[in-house]
């Protein structure tokens, strides 16, 4: 991608595809979880397209991305249960977190985790910050056969069982285009 996200901000909330992509997650996340009052950290939130739709919801969230311009554009919208938070889920991240008693009892990452440089890692350092039976919630697309984008079904089990996530369910719950998105429901245990 020649453009940087910061660069990307500005018009990404009028993007139709991350818009669609955007509601659809959201509409298959209140098939399989009861969101009502949960506190949610949005990982990769970007512009808070998933964030706006999870806020009447929920208690809190906390919208993480490392594209300042893209909390620019979601603090635009001055969402009153919402802390936006430019910067990375790192372990600095996670122990501020931990000495601040903060846990989340859901976190999504929607299309966000294949553009991070050590996937395993990062949902070890996201399954720190799970309260007891608090779920991670990713939308990512499929990798298929002939292309490297994306995470196969085995890549992502993997890396939830080594982080001590249960798998909950993994599915394909809808395509944009030829592409079909994968989503995979982790729980930490108590």
């Amino acid at each position: 991608m020649s453009e940087s996200w910061d660069d990307l901000a500005a018009g990404w909330d009028e993007n139709e595809a991350v818009m669609v992509y955007s509601e659809k997650a959201f509409s298959s996340l209140g098939e399989l979880i009861n969101i009502k009052d949960a506190v949610v950290l949005d990982f990769g939130c970007g512009t808070g397209l998933l964030t706006e739709k999870l806020s009447p919801e929920v208690a809190s969230i906390t919208a993480i991305d490392p594209a300042s311009k893209m909390i620019d554009v979601l603090e635009g919208k001055a969402l009153s249960n919402v802390i936006p938070i430019a910067g990375v889920v790192d372990e600095a991240f996670v122990r501020e977190c931990r000495q601040a008693k903060q846990r989340f009892d859901v976190i999504v990452a929607s299309s966000a985790l294949a553009f991070v440089p050590d996937y395993p890692e990062t949902i070890a350092l996201l399954t720190m910050l799970l309260a007891d039976n608090g779920v991670l919630v990713q939308w990512d697309w499929e990798r298929s056969s002939d292309s490297s984008v994306g995470f196969s079904a085995i890549e992502i089990e993997d890396a939830y069982e080594n982080a001590g996530l249960k798998m909950v369910s993994m599915s394909n719950p809808f395509s944009m285009g030829d592409m079909r998105v994968i989503m995979a429901v982790g729980q930490r245990e108590a």
